[in-house]
C-alpha cells in the first residue's frame, strides 16, 4: 500500500543549547536525520519559521523560542496492509500487526502505519505500547482513555513472550540478560540505544526452543520495556538477532549499519497475558507464529 499525505507542521520548543546559535546550526545540530543541505534547501523554499517568521537560517535563537518545519507532502514507502483482530470486547482489542508495517507515524511513515488502518473501524482505538517496524504480533489498544490509564499504570505486570532466530549455536538452554541499555554513537543519527553501562536497568529472559544448523530459536520475555531491548540484549550475549542490519556481538553497532526500523530479522510479539481492567480475571492472547520461528 502506498499512499500521498499532505504534509504538517513540526513544531519544537527551542531547547537551551540553542543560546547564541543560528538556526541552520541549531537544526544540523538537533535533527541528524537531515544534511545541512537539506536543512539550507528548507529554510531557502520558506519551510522553516522561528516565532512565527518565516526564518533565512542566519537569524540567532533564544531558548523558549518556537520553531516550526512545515514539511510539504510526500509519498510514503509502501507497507503491508491488513492486520488480523486477536482479541476485542468493549474496552480492548488486540491485533495481529504484519512485519513491515509501522505501529504509529513517524520516520517518513504518517498514513500508512497500524494505528490509521485500525483507527479507520475503531476510531476512539489508543495504542498502549508499539512494536518495531520489522516485528510481527501482537499490539494492544485500548478503546478508551480510562483503560489506557488504568492498563499503562499495570503495564509493568503484562507478561510478554517474543519467538525470534540468532545467528550462532546458543550454549546456554536458558539466560536471564541484564544489560543495561542507553544512548550510544551512530554515524547516521547521532546517538541510538544500544548496550551501555551508562544507561538504564533492563531485564530479559531468554529460553532455547532449537538449536539448527547455523543459528538457535528462542522465546525471550521482557520484564523491562527499553527500545529494542530484545534485539540489543541477545546482541550483548553474543547471539544478534539473524539479519539484524544494526547490532552485532555486544550489543554495539555493526560497522556500517543500517537504520532501527530497517528489516531483515524475525521478531515475533507471540504471545501476552495480563489481568483484565474490568473483568478482573487473566486474559491470554496469542499471534499465530510465521512458519519460520514455528
Amino acid at each position: 500500500m502506498a499512499s500521498e499525505n499532505s504534509g504538517y507542521s513540526f513544531r519544537h520548543v527551542l531547547r537551551p543549547s540553542a543560546a547564541g546559535q543560528t538556526t541552520i546550526e541549531y537544526l544540523v545540530e538537533q535533527f541528524r536525520h537531515s544534511t545541512r543541505e537539506q536543512w539550507l534547501a528548507r529554510i531557502q523554499a520558506q519551510e522553516v519559521r522561528v516565532n512565527g517568521m518565516i526564518a533565512n537560517g542566519a537569524e540567532r535563537l533564544k531558548p523558549g523560542g518556537i520553531l516550526i518545519w512545515d514539511r510539504p507532502g510526500w509519498a510514503e514507502e509502501e507497507v503491508p496492509s491488513g492486520y488480523q483482530i486477536l482479541y476485542r470486547d468493549e474496552v480492548l482489542l488486540a491485533v495481529d500487526k504484519p512485519s513491515g508495517l509501522p505501529t504509529l507515524p513517524g520516520a517518513g511513515f504518517y498514513q500508512n502505519t497500524l494505528l490509521t488502518q485500525v483507527q479507520i473501524e475503531h476510531p476512539t482505538a489508543i495504542p498502549l505500547h508499539r512494536l518495531g517496524r520489522a516485528t510481527s504480533g501482537i499490539v494492544l489498544f485500548a478503546y478508551d482513555r480510562r483503560t489506557s490509564a488504568e492498563m499503562t499504570k499495570r503495564w509493568a505486570e503484562v507478561q510478554k513472550e517474543y519467538r525470534t532466530v540468532v545467528q550462532g549455536i546458543a550454549t546456554f538452554d536458558s539466560i536471564c540478560i541484564r544489560t543495561p541499555i542507553g544512548l550510544i554513537p551512530h554515524p547516521r543519527l547521532g546517538k541510538i540505544f544500544g548496550a551501555s553501562w551508562a544507561g538504564k536497568a533492563s531485564r530479559s529472559m531468554v529460553d532455547v526452543l532449537q538449536r539448527r544448523a547455523d543459528d538457535t530459536l528462542c522465546s525471550v520475555q521482557i520484564m523491562t520495556g527499553r527500545p529494542h531491548q530484545i534485539r540489543i540484549h541477545l546482541a550483548s550475549v553474543g547471539h544478534p538477532l539473524l539479519g539484524d542490519p544494526v547490532y552485532g556481538p555486544g550489543g554495539g553497532i555493526v560497522e556500517d549499519p543500517g537504520l532501527p526500523g530497517d528489516a531483515g530479522y524475525v521478531l515475533h510479539a507471540h504471545r501476552m497475558q495480563f489481568r483484565h481492567p474490568t473483568l478482573g480475571r487473566d486474559i491470554a492472547i496469542e499471534a499465530p507464529l510465521p512458519v519460520c520461528l514455528r
